[in-house]
């Protein structure tokens, strides 16, 4: 009987292991990815967004090669071999780094003026900074986003910008609520004067000067959180973010 019963739990589990195995095989979650998959999605997007991809990947390759076969042959002038070998590493290594700066561009490129394409820069913030996406939007898609981190908060608006002005100084009333002597910081997403690009708002929210510290970070972003909760739920625009979450995973070496 015990026989029995252990051979119908391995068979569970086997056809459960099975089933989980078929799932991430055809998941769109980057999660589920394993690293091959995540490097070969990362390289589909960017190179669909940048022609030059592939001749600079491989042109990066073939010269670190050639630099450590030259080093090998004319410099050390012993086992040459060795650095060949050395060559080939470093040189998936280089063809890897114009992979990680061309991707981040394409992003840029595939995203810009979609409805939550602040997204793309503030996921390229360090974990210091805890992001807090469509925070209050109205049916024109005027967004205003929040991030807490040692710059304080920071309010990063897309759309119309007298409208989205108005809309991040409500918000900016409502952290008054809370706790006084924050640092509040307000953007303006878009190419025009007084306003900020998308290419450069992570570079400048990074050069903030730093005013709180991890704890209260934490602590402002639970309050927040919390106040956030108490309102009726809004019309969120479907973000432009899921296809590119495994993209940056690869290029971070996941």
């Amino acid at each position: 009987m015990a026989s029995e019963r252990a051979k119908q739990l391995a068979a569970t589990q086997k056809a459960a292991a099975k089933a989980e195995k078929l799932r991430k095989k055809n998941s769109d979650d980057p999660k589920d990815w394993g690293q091959a998959r995540q490097f070969l999605e990362a390289f589909k997007i960017t190179r669909s967004f940048d022609k030059a991809l592939l001749p600079l990947m491989i042109g990066s390759f073939i010269v670190v090669v050639a630099i450590f076969v030259v080093i090998g042959l004319f410099v050390i002038k012993t086992m040459w071999w060795i650095w060949l070998i050395f060559g080939v590493l470093f040189g998936a290594l280089a063809a890897m780094y114009v992979l990680s700066w061309r991707a981040k561009g394409a992003m840029f490129k595939r995203y810009a003026g979609q409805p939550g394409s602040a997204e793309v820069g503030m996921n390229l913030l360090p974990k210091t900074w805890i992001k807090q996406p469509v925070i209050s939007v109205d049916k024109h898609q005027n967004i205003v986003h929040r991030l807490i981190g040692p710059g304080g908060i920071v309010l990063v608006g897309e759309g119309q910008p007298g409208r989205v002005r108005e809309m991040m100084a409500t918000q900016e009333k409502r952290v008054a609520t809370i706790k006084y002597n924050i640092t509040i910081t307000s953007y303006v997403l878009g190419d025009a004067a007084n306003q900020v690009p998308l290419t450069k708002l992570d570079k400048v929210i990074k050069k903030l000067p730093k005013t709180l510290r991890p704890a209260e970070v934490t602590e402002i972003a639970a309050q927040l959180k919390a106040l956030d909760g108490a309102r009726i739920n809004m019309p969120i625009p479907k973000g432009p973010m899921p296809g590119m979450k495994g993209a940056r995973s690869a290029l971070r070496g996941r």
